[in-house]
């Protein structure tokens, strides 16, 4: 196991977003904080995010990668067929449930995830109750415990099959009252400073449901889901005007994709590793900012 090093940037929360594939992008942040050794003492993630947090929290640069880019290469990853036979255009089960054990695509190392001092938060959703909650290292005391909870941070309802958690279905903590933007986990773990890793451009704003009456429908077993689809596009605009406000009272450094060019379903291999080097680029050029930002110039 290698030597789990202290934190070193303890005033100020790492917050990744989601967004399905577009993080192979943004994957190349954690890397590049990695390869700075900037360690932060919180981390928090929803969606993909979560996934990024996690690697993040094992300082695995090349898993990092990986999740994103060579995971699509693997049969069992998904496809149409899959989704047809009930598990999700992502395999869930397979994607997170699965490849982390010693013997498979992205084996993770365990007594690593727990020995680091880091706090972890994953956003997840309840698609009975519509509760949101932010699940730390106390829930998940082992592997599969935390695989479950980042599968379900990671659900895209409609896409990918309900997550059952201690009797309780979960799915995509997008689903919350942050929009998908772990901004409210930071704040009510007393951070004040923010660096947020974004897999949208600057001026995005995330448009209303077009067909509302069609999530009812489509949700008819989890109305919940259905709610909170439509309340979204507020919820995520109103986490990215506050974001705006942090930045200009110099309280949030916020790392927008310049270059994002696949979709949150991208499955081609060299799409994928183009947008990877893409913020690979980016983020080696921004590491100037990120020290000055952080105090550690």
């Amino acid at each position: 196991m290698p030597e789990v090093m202290e934190s070193n940037i303890t005033d100020t929360a790492l917050i990744f977003e989601g967004g399905g594939m577009r993080a192979a992008y943004t994957c190349a942040v954690v890397q590049e904080l990695l390869a700075q050794e900037l360690y932060f003492d919180f981390v928090a993630g929803i969606s993909a995010g979560s996934s990024n947090s996690l690697n993040y929290v094992l300082r695995d640069a090349p898993r990092a990668e990986q999740s994103f880019v060579d995971i699509v290469l693997e049969p069992e990853f998904g496809s149409w067929r899959t989704w047809v036979r009930g598990k999700g255009l992502f395999n869930s089960e397979f994607i997170y449930e699965r490849t982390g054990a010693p013997d498979q695509p992205l084996p993770m190392d365990w007594d690593f995830f727990k020995a680091n001092p880091i706090t972890l938060n994953v956003g997840g959703f309840n698609a009975r109750t519509g509760e949101h909650v932010y699940w730390t290292k106390d829930d998940m005391p082992d592997m599969l415990a935390l695989a479950k909870r980042i599968r379900a941070s990671s659900t895209m309802p409609g896409l990918m099959p309900i997550v059952q958690i201690e009797g309780e279905p979960w799915c995509d903590g997008a689903l919350g009252p942050s929009g998908g933007i772990a901004l409210d986990a930071a704040k009510a773990a007393g951070y004040e400073k923010f660096f947020v890793v974004l897999t949208r451009g600057a001026g995005y704003r995330k448009a209303p449901a077009r067909l509302p009456r069609a999530y009812d429908l489509v949700f008819r077993r989890y109305p919940q889901i259905a709610r909170a689809l439509l309340q979204r596009a507020e919820n995520y605009n109103r986490t990215l005007d506050e974001l705006a406000e942090l930045e200009a009272q110099g309280r949030a450094y916020v790392f927008r994709p310049t270059h994002m060019k696949i979709d949150n379903q991208e499955r081609q291999i060299a799409r994928l590793r183009e947008a990877h080097d893409l913020g690979a680029a980016q983020a080696k050029a921004e590491v100037p900012q990120w020290r000055g930002f952080l105090g550690r110039s």
